[in-house]
């Protein structure tokens, strides 16, 4: 039996200390001209998670994908060679958007102003009275993003990367395509919009610091006399992403009959494909700048948090499924294990709402982040390193 079953030994502060330990500016967590500074330096630097492989099962399949804090709309398409593509969504004679469903299939994508039409490749296929244009049909293709799909997930980036997602990632993107999501054919799913910078946001599901404050119920499971805070068994980082370790209570108290039996019916096809003794089913990843994932086959788990404006985020939250429900038991556990998500994300929003009226007040310059706070702060050494570094910026924020 592993060590981390049977023992529980805390992650020491001076383990951790590299990151760094004093307080930390509070303005970059609210401030507007930080903010902005993000959207190039954070944001069109790096790559984003916006979907997943089952949402396009068939030639011409497609999704729209918003990112405000680019500006940009995103097409997502499964070409005729089964390929999956990204391009801006904009036609190339004078900008109109083309799409405004959210997802569906077609075979080509035409302009609603002019007619212009591009294929699921993006070349322009065809424009009325092209003839008297002064340019070629091959230089008006839509504009590419680049799209790489690891684990099933589908990942975009609107800049230049110097290398691709799976370089970047290294040892971490092979353990992403050892959990379930790497063979989902469906999810749940719950959005959100919350009055709070995505940092903010972020960070509270990266901590396990506010559990026995905020989810008593959830975390009375996971607690023992062991580990009575539910803190992770370790922590690693991997560049500007992290993982942890949840801890696991070898003398978890039996769950409620009920719970129980969803638990039980929705692990029953993860059990099967032999998920729960999978080396991940304990690992939390974080992928830089917004997206995580949970590894457990029986609430496997994402959550995205897309930055709107300064103070506001918008939250995807999805449950990864492998097959189709083939019982109304099947059905019931999935539609538990979403509504259990929720009820507990409910008892987070408030807070972190609060916690950025609190600091947009301007109250305080600094905030503390303790040891076992360390992936909130390794986030924010990575954001202030992207920031300060592009075009050698130093924003007053951080001054």
């Amino acid at each position: 039996m592993n060590a981390e079953a049977t023992a529980f030994a805390p992650v020491g502060k001076d383990e951790l200390a590299w990151l760094g330990t004093a307080p930390v500016p509070a303005a970059p967590y609210y401030e507007s001209d930080w903010f902005e500074r993000e959207r190039e330096a954070v944001f069109r630097q790096s790559w984003m998670q916006l979907g997943h492989v089952c949402e396009l099962p068939e030639r011409g399949s497609f999704m729209r994908r918003e990112i405000e804090v680019l500006k940009a709309s995103i097409l997502i398409v499964r070409g005729r060679d089964d390929e999956i593509r990204a391009f801006h969504n904009v036609c190339t004679h004078r900008g109109t958007q083309l799409v405004d469903a959210a997802d569906g299939r077609r075979s080509t994508f035409s302009c609603p102003y002019h007619m212009w039409t591009f294929g699921l490749d993006g070349a322009l296929v065809s424009a009325p009275d092209f003839e008297s244009f002064h340019v070629a049909k091959a230089d008006c293709a839509l504009p590419p993003v680049r799209c790489e799909v690891i684990a099933g997930l589908i990942f975009v980036h609107c800049g230049e990367p110097g290398v691709s997602l799976r370089e970047e990632l290294g040892p971490l993107a092979e353990k992403l395509e050892a959990m379930p999501v790497a063979a989902a054919t469906t999810f749940s799913e719950y959005v959100y919009e919350i009055d709070a910078n995505w940092k903010l946001t972020f960070d509270n599901f990266q901590e396990n610091y506010h559990l026995r404050f905020i989810h008593p119920a959830a975390a009375q499971p996971v607690c023992s006399a062991d580990n009575p805070f539910g803190y992770p068994v370790s922590y690693g980082f991997h560049g500007a992403h992290r993982t942890q370790r949840i801890w696991s209570n070898p003398r978890m108290p039996a769950p409620a009959p009920i719970q129980g039996e969803a638990f039980r019916r929705g692990g029953a096809s993860a059990m099967a494909d032999g998920l729960l003794g999978s080396d991940t089913v304990k690992d939390y990843l974080a992928l830089f700048p917004n997206f995580f994932l949970f590894g457990s086959p029986v609430q496997h788990f994402s959550h995205m948090v897309m930055p709107i404006a300064p103070d506001r985020s918008r939250g995807v939250i999805r449950l990864y499924w492998i097959g189709e429900d083939e019982s109304a038991s099947e059905r019931f556990s999935r539609e538990y294990g979403m509504a259990t998500a929720r009820d507990v994300h409910a008892e987070d929003r408030s807070v972190i709402e609060r916690g950025h009226k609190g600091l947009a007040s301007g109250a305080l310059r600094h905030i503390h982040f303790q040891a076992q706070e360390s992936l909130c702060r390794h986030l924010f050494n990575e954001v202030d390193r992207k920031v300060r570094g592009h075009r050698g910026g130093q924003p007053e924020a951080a001054r």
